[in-house]
C-alpha cells in the first residue's frame, strides 16, 4: 500500500508548480480587489464632491431658504436630544 501512495504522490516539482500558480492566482485576485476599492473610493470622492458643489449653489440661490433649514435642522437635533436626555433619567 505505501508502494501504491509513492508512486501516485507528485513529485516536488509539480507541488512547487501548483503552489506557484496559486500564489499567482492569489496575488491577481488582491490586485484587482485592490483596483475596485481605489475605484469605489474615486466614485464615492466625486460624488460627495459633485453634492457638495450642488448644496453650495443651491445656498447663493436661496440663502434665506438655506438659513431657515439649518435653524429647523438645529431646533429639531436640539428636541432630539432634550427628549433622549429626559428619558435617560
Amino acid at each position: 500500500m505505501s508502494r501504491d501512495l509513492m508512486e501516485n504522490a507528485p513529485s516536488v516539482e509539480d507541488v512547487f508548480r501548483e503552489v506557484s500558480r496559486i500564489k499567482t492566482v492569489v496575488s491577481e485576485a488582491v490586485e484587482d480587489g485592490v483596483k475596485s476599492a481605489v475605484k469605489a473610493i474615486e466614485q464615492g470622492r466625486h460624488a460627495a464632491e459633485d453634492v457638495l458643489d450642488d448644496a453650495k449653489h443651491k445656498v447663493k440661490q436661496r440663502p434665506f431658504e438655506a438659513m431657515g433649514i439649518v435653524f429647523a435642522v438645529g431646533v429639531l437635533a436640539g428636541a432630539c436630544l432634550t427628549w433622549v436626555n429626559t428619558r435617560r433619567r
